[in-house]
């Protein structure tokens, strides 16, 4: 048995000190800088192909990237941002645009192959079939999916959405609009049920849970205009070059001005050392400097990292004390215990030096106006509420909260998952939303919070679930533990299927006895105008569109769902067939959802706008008491388990790891757009990228194949890639890595914990 697996081991290397940027120099075949002539060379070659004149058509179209949540859709049409900006666009838009612009599926297709062949598919070949265009049903006990006329559709759908209201639920992703979202919610409460499960529940609702708590707001407090104010960014757990291009252009601007960037992520992306925006036509070649101080925390160590900042901030006496007193409840505790910890416990938790850790306080307090921004590298851990708490108690102390250029600012993934939460979509709803609902409905709403995420998966598992309306999104793909979301869903009778393309819920995520796949049209195309909201809480209208596709039986979102309601309800509480009118939608949001009344004339004025009661450019709070709450943190404990725990053949030596998953570079949420990634040096998908120290340790050689074994499942036939991630941690993709581990969740929030899953490396036999 090899001697550095057969115990727990801390998570560092001899000295406690993280690797240092310079070794960028591990990445084998990765770039030196993101970006870059490559960007270019993609647009080129996609623009100027024969899908072309589509693609610039849906460039250009008036309607919000279908990529992530940073967005675009300004008055002047597509390429601008909310502050009119021009030239607002990226390649993960060309991307996903270039994805939904591919042929239709072709008509014999299902009759010609399986759905067992069908599950042979990756999610890469699942997503190159092409567009979906016709709806079908695969029957019980039958083999093939088939096409199904729309009589039938909605006669199995109503019956399937009348049984008990506790038995039917949603799943849903921010692919849509808010006009959808909110027809969702609504029928599905009227119905009686709260079991609205969202993608967010897999991957920001720490923070807005955590957020809700300290300020009274779940969303970010930082406007793109704020933005441009900081003269201090830190990034925690994102990976923007690959996953928000356009947020590296602000980061350039902000470097450009003198400012700086704190970089905090396990793994080193060359993206946020050196990044090339065709924006910056000057240093396209060069590339320009990103981050100014790269710390490489232990994976789930981040809430130590932040106790040690903030414990150098209290030491050095960088804290604001006037502003606590005036501004915050229970800031006195915090202090006490960031003071307390004493800095080896700091230290040997999270492997970042108390050098490091004092540079980044001293960074911090020598800012005027600092913004935290996370992704999920943050909130995906079993303790993401608490890592929420710990960094806005970082820009507590520090007076960071409440004034221009200044703040907390997570950044959303899904381009309208946002406003999906706030439509409703949730399965803990706010007071003063259900409040307006029941006075919409007129009659009092379930008040027992309804399923996330994971809750559905396990109640499905449990046979607790009849009826699952999935409105986008890949609820089979997205979870942990992929044997076991399949066989959850197996055990649900109907399983309804609302989506553009075809993805490996539709072939893994079956039902008992029904699976519909029923076809509808994305954003540009849609036939409706249509709302989306930004991860900085602006509203966004969409024009009306035409789909490429000849002769296809597409239906809008929003025309089936107030059509399944019509005849599930009636003409009451409300009329339901009136609801196909995305302008009377946007009447009850604007009488239902705080902070959207301004939508109630955006037909008429075309003005799009910022929610209100969210950016705060004063330290008043939406509170209570309108002060900030803070929350004392614990500092995590993190052992890795030894290699006997892991299921694997006897006397196996291997590696235990802290593996992380995440998207590649070409990649949306479960959709993969390319094999690889080049930004990380990594040919396929069926790699692991890790610390060289640690591969030569256990005696192995880059590019060999081992087996990679967690606590629900293994992966055989894994290259090993030398990539700039620390010692005692690892990183694979997202969803296929998703088979090796069960959900270890975070009590608070319900979120699993993909940033931080033991698994254990061994050579292949």
């Amino acid at each position: 048995m090899d001697t550095n697996t057969t115990s727990s081991q801390p998570e560092q290397d001899p000295q406690g000190n993280a690797p240092s940027v310079e070794q960028t120099g591990y990445y084998s075949d990765a770039p030196e800088m993101g970006g870059g002539l490559p960007v270019l060379q993609y647009w080129a070659e996609h623009t100027l192909s024969l899908e072309g004149p589509d693609l610039w058509r849906a460039l250009t179209h008036k309607s919000a990237c279908l990529s992530c949540a940073w967005g675009t859709g300004g008055q002047k049409g597509g390429f601008t941002n909310e502050l009119e900006e021009p030239l607002q666009r990226c390649m993960k838009s060309v991307e996903a645009i270039s994805a939904e612009l591919q042929p239709p599926v072709a008509s014999h297709f299902f009759d010609r192959h399986s759905v067992a062949e069908l599950q042979q598919l990756t999610s890469l070949q699942a997503d190159r079939l092409g567009r979906l265009s016709f709806p079908v049903i695969l029957r019980a006990g039958q083999s093939h999916y088939e096409r199904i006329s729309w009589d039938e559709i909605y006669h199995l759908t109503v019956d399937a959405f009348q049984r008990p209201p506790e038995r039917v639920a949603s799943y849903s992703s921010g692919r849509s609009s808010n006009e959808a979202a909110f027809l969702l919610q609504l029928m599905m409460r009227a119905l009686g049920s709260n079991h609205l499960a969202d993608c967010s529940d897999l991957c920001h609702v720490p923070s807005t849970v955590g957020l809700k708590q300290v300020f009274g707001s779940g969303t970010s407090m930082v406007s793109l205009e704020g933005l441009k104010q900081a003269d201090c960014v830190v990034l925690l757990g994102s990976n923007a070059p690959a996953n928000h291009p356009r947020l590296m252009n602000e980061l350039i601007h902000l470097r450009d001005r003198g400012g700086r960037v704190i970089v905090i992520n396990p793994v080193i992306e060359v993206g946020l050392v050196k990044f090339a925006s065709p924006a910056f036509p000057r240093q396209l070649l060069s590339g320009s400097d990103i981050s100014s101080l790269y710390l490489q925390p232990i994976p789930g160590s981040d809430t130590a990292l932040l106790l040690g900042i903030q414990k150098a901030l209290i030491e050095r006496n960088l804290i604001d004390r006037d502003y606590l007193q005036r501004h915050t409840e229970g800031w006195e505790a915090v202090v006490d215990q960031a003071r307390s910890l004493s800095w080896d416990a700091i230290t040997a938790t999270c492997g970042v030096s108390q050098l490091e850790l004092e540079q980044a306080a001293l960074m911090i307090g020598a800012s005027e106006r600092v913004v935290f921004a996370w992704a999920m590298g943050i909130t995906q851990q079993k303790n993401g509420v608490d890592n929420v708490h710990a960094i806005a108690n970082t820009a507590l102390l520090t007076g960071n909260a409440g004034k221009p250029g200044a703040g907390t600012m997570p950044i959303r993934g899904h381009s309208n998952v946002q406003g999906f939460g706030s439509m409703g979509v949730t399965a803990h709803l706010r007071q003063d939303v259900q409040t307006a609902l029941e006075t919409l409905l007129g009659r009092s709403l379930n008040r027992t919070p309804g399923y996330r995420a994971r809750d559905l998966m396990d109640a499905a598992d449990a046979g607790q679930v009849d009826t699952l309306l999935c409105l986008g999104g890949n609820v089979y793909a997205a979870n942990p533990d992929l044997n076991q979301a399949k066989s959850a869903l197996s055990k649900i009778d109907t399983v309804i299927y609302l989506s553009t393309k075809p993805n490996l819920g539709h072939f893994h995520g079956l039902g008992r006895t029904h699976t519909l796949i029923i076809p509808v049209f994305n954003r540009f195309e849609n036939p409706h105008r249509t709302t989306t909201e930004s991860g900085n809480n602006f509203v966004r209208l969409n024009d009306p569109g035409k789909t490429h596709l000849k002769g296809a039986d597409l239906i809008a979102e929003v025309d089936f769902l107030s059509e399944l309601a019509h005849r599930l309800h009636g003409d009451h509480p409300v009329n339901w067939r009136l609801l196909q009118d995305t302008r009377y939608i946007r009447q009850l949001i604007a009488q239902t959802i705080p902070g959207y009344e301004a939508i109630a004339t955006i037909d008429e004025t075309k003005t799009e706008f910022t929610i209100g009661g969210r950016i705060f450019d004063e330290p008043k709070f939406a509170t209570p008491s309108g002060k900030a709450s803070m929350f004392v943190t614990e500092l995590p404990q993190l052992r890795l388990p030894d290699a006997q725990s892991f299921a694997a053949p006897a006397q196996t030596a291997g590696r235990v790891v802290a593996l992380m998953t995440g998207r590649s570079y070409s990649q949306h949420n479960t959709v993969v757009y390319k094999e690889g990634d080049r930004y990380r040096g990594m040919p396929h998908r069926h790699c692991i990228l890790m610390n060289p120290a640690d591969v030569q340790q256990a005696g192995w050689q880059e590019h060999q194949r081992v087996t990679v074994q967690g606590d629900a499942g293994r992966l055989e036939n894994i290259e090993i890639i030398f990539g700039a991630v620390r010692s005692g941690a690892a990183f694979m993709f997202y969803p296929e890595a998703n088979v090796l581990f069960t959900a270890t969740t975070d009590p608070k929030s319900g979120i699993p914990a993909y940033k931080r899953v033991p698994v254990l490396v061994y050579a292949a036999q």
